[in-house]
């Protein structure tokens, strides 16, 4: 095979390897997507969708399969969750979509991954690669060639690492540490039947508490609440996901109002994730690889962005593909240019999130008074480096 006749292949089939390879199949490329899974598919929960993802959804060519599985909300809002206080409420509606040109929606994580595989699918040129891990990388002026668990190797134009937050890519090029928050989070799905009806709203709800918080919004056209809840550890925690235990969530939660409380009695089954993040680096691209999503970026989940910031990656750079003729050098430069700001601001933006949702004392009195009073627009104009992000302003500034 020539050069240009090899695939560009993509380490990992989650949320992030899929919306890369619809990417560069819109740019002409054959892609070979390796994934160590025995099988194409998405555990988890919900998640939230903010005006960002759906210009990407849109970009990536499956907006209407998207936006048929998304629940659209009426309004965000954070409760304090030992008076019931309203900290702050935001509008999700008309206005909102006016001002960012899409909606702000909640999804389960299962319906975003089904959406992307179908329309790889539908391609013919995304071929999956299953029960397969890649171990190493090697490289030489024109080709990048990757070797699997079982030795066998697989020969690309480029490579993608969208292989996760523990990125082998990344861990062969950075090598650097995770950071491990303490920071412990239960996720669950729960039947609307079970759901008590004093909290079925349609909007994307926290309630915030000291060095906790819980979350739910609807799923599935409302037959289904997304339950979750966050806890600082007591203990040393490994980056990971485990079963859970409700006497575990229920020893945390002591002191919150009944209303929030009611959250904890619902789920029969949890799942525990022990999170953890990496510092921001400014080195994404090695030769001809490159990482994208969590292998580029881990975040803790506090700014309700980790899947839209692997959207907007893959779209960044077909983007930086397209204007650059699939000139692979210079196209992963201005990829890498026009992302690394951005995505670090969401890392580090999500840390001090975190530390304003779980505040206590006089901290907990200052947050609970940022908002007062603030209007829909004042809201709009802060969320405007976040969700006005769309194709025609993804590249860098030459």
């Amino acid at each position: 095979m020539t050069q240009q006749q090899l695939p560009v292949i993509v380490a990992g089939g989650g949320i992030g390897g899929l919306a890369a390879a619809l990417a560069l199949v819109r740019q002409g490329f054959a892609v070979q997507v390796l994934e160590q899974a025995a099988e194409i598919g998405e555990i988890g929960a919900g998640i939230q969708l903010g005006p960002n993802a759906f210009h990407a959804f849109d970009a990536l060519g499956v907006g209407d399969k998207a936006r048929s599985r998304a629940v659209y909300t009426d309004y965000m809002v954070m409760h304090d969750a030992l008076d019931e206080y309203q900290v702050g409420k935001i509008p999700t509606g008309e206005a909102f979509r006016k001002r960012f040109g899409n909606p702000y929606a909640v999804i389960h994580r299962v319906d975003i991954h089904g959406s992307l595989l179908e329309g790889a699918q539908e391609t013919g040129k995304v071929k999956f690669i299953t029960s397969t891990r890649i171990e190493r990388v090697e490289q030489d002026a024109n080709t990048v060639t990757v070797f699997d668990q079982n030795g066998k190797s697989y020969t690309g134009q480029a490579l993608i690492g969208a292989d996760g937050g523990k990125s082998v890519v990344r861990q062969q090029y950075v090598n650097d540490p995770p950071r491990i928050t303490g920071h412990v989070v239960y996720r669950s799905v729960v039947e609307k039947k079970d759901f008590p009806e004093n909290l079925q709203w349609n909007a994307a709800s926290i309630w915030v508490g000291p060095n906790c918080h819980l979350v739910h919004y609807p799923l599935r056209g409302g037959e289904q609440y997304n339950v979750v809840v966050t806890f600082h550890s007591r203990k040393p925690e490994e980056w990971g996901v485990t079963e859970g235990s409700k006497e575990e969530v229920e020893s945390y939660f002591q002191g919150i109002c009944p209303k929030a409380r009611q959250l904890i009695e619902l789920p029969k089954t949890w799942k525990r994730w022990a999170t953890a993040d990496r510092e921001p680096i400014d080195t994404w691209v090695f030769g001809r690889a490159t990482i994208l999503g969590d292998a580029a970026h881990p975040t803790t989940q506090y700014m309700a962005q980790g899947a839209c910031m692997a959207l907007e990656d893959a779209v960044t750079l077909g983007e930086a593909l397209r204007v650059n003729q699939n000139d692979w050098p210079k196209a992963l430069d201005l990829y890498q240019r026009s992302r690394v700001a951005r995505t670090a601001r969401i890392v580090l933006s999500g840390r001090e999130m975190g530390r304003l949702y779980h505040a206590k004392g006089v901290e907990r009195l200052v947050r609970n008074s940022l908002w007062k009073g603030r209007t829909p627009e004042r809201f709009y104009d802060a969320m405007e480096w976040l969700y006005g992000w769309n194709v025609s302003n993804c590249l860098a500034a030459d």
